[in-house]
């Protein structure tokens, strides 16, 4: 700056006036400083980046962890539901056999009685009975033939039911033992 305190002149951008300013000097930046400005701000965001990676990992295998928790109560749970269905068969089938005394006719009661309390609980937990009736279409996704048999019947239709499938929410459990019958 100059000794006078006079204004000076306005800046007229020649490189003679810049060098006067160091100020002016100072903005422009030599390469290498630049350089290493971008590289401290890259390296941050470097940094931002896979300590988002790392927490969206964490994520993942948290969320894995839970859903294997859940398919593991809902199976747990899902047999305790069944079990418990199925206590009161047990509780008539003993206290059938507390009586000492019982006649043909008590005993047949019971049984049926408890059967009925069986099926019951099964239903209850989509266990669904295949026993299809006699002229019913073969279904060889839900019946297992056993023989082929003459019959009055339609050929390829079920004669007799030798053994009940079941279902269990839909999905074939054990197919229905049946005989079909022949073409004529």
């Amino acid at each position: 700056m100059s000794d006078n305190h006079y204004p000076t002149a306005p800046n007229s951008g020649d490189d003679a006036s810049s060098a006067a300013h160091p100020d002016q000097a100072e903005q422009h930046l030599d390469p290498m400083a630049a350089a290493q400005a971008e590289l401290a701000v890259l390296q941050a965001k470097v940094s931002e980046l896979q300590d988002q990676y790392i927490r969206g990992q964490a994520e993942v295998q948290n969320a894995r962890r839970r859903a294997d928790d859940e398919v593991s109560k809902a199976r747990k749970f899902a047999l305790e539901s069944f079990a418990d269905s199925l206590l009161p068969v047990v509780d008539s089938l003993e206290a059938g056999l507390a009586v000492q005394n019982a006649t043909p006719e008590q005993i047949r009661e019971g049984a049926e009685a408890t059967l009925r309390q069986l099926t019951s609980a099964l239903e209850r937990n989509k266990v669904i009975a295949i026993n299809p009736a006699a002229g019913t279409k073969f279904d060889p996704a839900q019946h297992q033939a056993i023989s082929v048999v003459p019959a009055e019947q339609e050929a390829n239709t079920v004669v007799t039911v030798l053994q009940k499938g079941y279902l269990i929410a839909e999905r074939v459990l054990r197919p229905a033992l049946v005989t079909v019958a022949a073409a004529k």
